[in-house]
């Protein structure tokens, strides 16, 4: 039975547990790390490490999502971002890499994302990723779904991500025709992504819709203003733990269909990593970390997809730090940083291997225990 609290009289709450909350237990057996597998796959697309792109342009251009995927994750364009609304959009990123904390710098996030959408610059930068060679996945709002979808999957993508703050499978609306997320997802050929969710019953109702993958969080990390800006902020081991409960009982519904879930927010480290895969993700999606490397476009500035929406932005702007190094030393090292920062997935492969799991579903399994 969960923990519930009475916040005041005929209100009560339940408690929620951050990643920060948790530890994980080993078990009675070790295992060589040279055994341990951190592969998975998503519907056909096989991956070396558990890791997905949080769809910045921070973080995510043509050139980067390639680069993620030939090191073994999944890159992720926003056909909503820079790089479809601008012919070369390198001149706005050095700019915005440029600004400083007491630049207003959310204003010129807003001003730099007023241009429109060019479909041609989407079919342009699909195009583009697939010359790279690697699997091609890209995010859209729930909000333009409909509008983009067509010029999308005529570009030809492989993985369709469709993310928004909140989504749910029973949107409405008096004003506009909702996406339906379950005929929409029935009509296609190629595996979607949808989310985020933050609780069991969202969970269980994206996974209904035939999507492949679930987003379990909001992205919420140090930047995020989620919290202050719509009050809303669940803690990640929580809701993995309330994702991963609904995909079971989706599994009896079912008869053995498998959703994969992907974890969003309070990923930072090695060991996050770890805790978030043990309370039962089965990836992880990085944003800021990602946004410490060579090959980030923005050069070490960092904002979420949501930090520059027109009315009502939800994240702050990260000033520009130094580079950590390389996108491959980021993911497999070699480490010269003891707190988790660097040989993100080398950290998880020595966590299962220090319990004694040989592969990620295994390891979904681990001994939990609370720690504050």
């Amino acid at each position: 039975m969960r923990d519930v609290v009475e916040i005041g009289s005929g209100k009560t709450a339940q408690r929620g547990y951050h990643l920060d909350d948790i530890a994980i237990v080993p078990s009675r057996r070790t295992r060589d790390v040279d055994d341990v597998s951190t592969a998975w796959q998503l519907d056909a697309y096989p991956f070396r490490i558990p890791c997905v792109a949080h769809p910045s342009d921070a973080t995510m251009s043509p050139a980067s999502a390639v680069a993620l995927g030939q090191l073994g994750g999944l890159g992720v364009l926003n056909v909503e971002g820079l790089w479809t609304r601008y012919e070369d959009p390198e001149k706005v990123l050095e700019e915005l890499s440029t600004l400083d904390e007491d630049a207003p710098a959310t204003k010129r996030l807003q001003e730099a994302y007023a241009e429109p959408i060019r479909p041609d610059l989407i079919a342009e930068r699909v195009r583009q990723m697939r010359e790279g060679g690697s699997t091609v996945a890209v995010r859209v709002s729930p909000q333009h779904t409909l509008a983009l979808a067509p010029v999308i999957l005529d570009a030809g993508v492989d993985i369709l991500v469709i993310q928004g703050t909140i989504v749910s499978a029973e949107h409405v609306s008096t004003t506009d025709e909702p996406l339906n997320l379950k005929e929409f997802i029935a009509d296609l050929d190629l595996p979607v992504v949808v989310g985020g969710c933050t609780d069991y019953k969202t969970a269980l109702h994206l996974m209904r819709t035939g999507a492949a993958g679930v987003i379990v969080g909001v992205g919420a990390d140090e930047w995020s203003t989620t919290d202050t800006v719509l009050g809303i902020r669940v803690p990640m081991a929580t809701a993995i733990a309330d994702a991963a409960a609904a995909r079971r009982d989706y599994l009896d519904e079912t008869g053995g269909r498998y959703v994969h879930l992907i974890a969003d927010g309070d990923v930072q480290t090695s060991g996050d990593i770890a805790k978030a895969l043990g309370c039962g993700a089965d990836a992880v999606m990085l944003g800021e970390p990602l946004a410490m490397c060579d090959e980030a476009p923005a050069s070490g500035a960092w904002w979420h997809s949501a930090a520059s929406h027109p009315q009502l932005p939800r994240g702050a702007f990260g000033v520009a730090g130094e580079s950590l190094g390389s996108m491959e030393k980021l993911l497999y090292g070699p480490s010269d940083d003891p707190d988790g920062q660097l040989n993100l997935f080398g950290g998880l492969r020595r966590a299962m291997a220090k319990c004694g799991y040989r592969d990620l579903k295994e390891f979904q399994k681990v001994g939990l225990v609370i720690d504050r």
